[in-house]
């Protein structure tokens, strides 16, 4: 774990001062403030991922695959529909975000509510709904894409990929603030999440209100992808990567050690995807392609080995 810190560490300082010239006046505090996103975000996937993983015993599956991220792209697709290039001057940055998380938290909630009520706790049958919305949505987003003009697809496509260059200090202390204020306020909850992954029947006989602690994860699960996404635009297979890599170092499933160890590797992840968009393909492409790339090979490279196992 410490060396692994000091590859964070010696990540961070390379990416802050690597040809900065050492301006302080401008490229270096741009820099700082693309580092605090780097670390929000990898903080809300590292912790999202995992704890989602372990709710529903799968560890191919990522909090995306409940919608989250389909339903901020159908709202980034309307807004860009009904009021075309004004939407960016009409809400800033700021409302985009407030609005986008408010927006999936609210899809979160009405989706628990109905699901989740008098005590059920079918996780299962929350998972293929939320594929199947998510199918919905992504082909709703989809015709909607083609109702727009060129120049406004330019605008929607911004959106559809994670970056870090777009974020506001404003953003970053607010999603900072209540991404720490969750994490300590469910960190008591990790010796639950230990018996979680032991299954249902195990966690309830040992105690464990499960129906409870299903809707309270998932709850935080929603909040922490709703931010992260909100702030930096959608990851998709990033949280494959980050907690299958941090099962195989840890080589433990306690969460007290887990959580930390995902959070450093997904920073590390977003920091070497930063320094390779900058200096070496000069923003000729995206964090977003280099990281769904990674992840997207790395995925099919568990799920062949996986099917091999059986």
């Amino acid at each position: 774990m410490k060396r692994l810190w000091a590859l964070v560490f010696a990540l961070a300082l390379g990416f802050v001062l690597f040809r900065s010239g050492l301006d302080f006046d401008y490229v270096i505090p741009k820099r700082l403030a693309r580092l605090a996103a780097i670390c929000i975000g990898g903080v809300c996937v590292a912790w999202s991922s995992i704890i989602f993983q372990t709710l529903t015993g799968n560890r191919i599956l990522t909090p995306a695959i409940m919608g989250y991220e389909a339903v901020y792209l159908l709202f980034q697709a309307l807004l860009v529909l009904l009021l075309g290039t004004a939407s960016l001057m009409l809400l800033g940055s700021q409302g985009n975000f407030v609005l986008s998380v408010l927006l999936m938290l609210g899809y979160s909630w009405a989706l628990q509510r109905w699901l989740l009520r008098e005590g059920n706790s079918n996780v299962y049958f929350l998972l293929l709904l939320g594929l199947v919305l998510s199918l919905v949505i992504g082909t709703v987003t989809q015709f909607v894409q083609l109702k727009i003009s060129p120049g406004e697809f330019s605008i929607l496509q911004g959106f559809s990929q994670a970056s870090f260059n777009r974020v506001q200090p404003q953003q970053l202390l607010f999603s900072g603030l209540l991404v720490a204020a969750l994490c300590l306020g469910f960190a008591r909850t990790l010796p639950t999440l230990d018996v979680l992954a032991l299954g249902r029947d195990q966690a309830m006989s040992l105690g464990v209100d499960y129906p409870r602690v299903v809707r309270l994860q998932l709850a935080l699960v929603a909040a922490l992808v709703a931010i992260s996404t909100g702030l930096l635009g959608p990851t998709a297979f990033m949280g494959v990567l980050v907690a299958n890599t941090t099962y195989a170092l840890a080589r433990t499933f306690r969460h007290r050690v887990t959580l930390p160890m995902g959070s450093t590797i997904a920073i590390a992840i977003f920091i070497a995807a930063q320094l390779l968009v900058e200096h070496v393909f000069n923003y000729k492409t995206t964090v977003s392609i280099l990281v769904n790339l990674l992840c997207g090979t790395y995925f099919l490279a568990l799920m062949l080995r996986t099917r091999g196992t059986r």
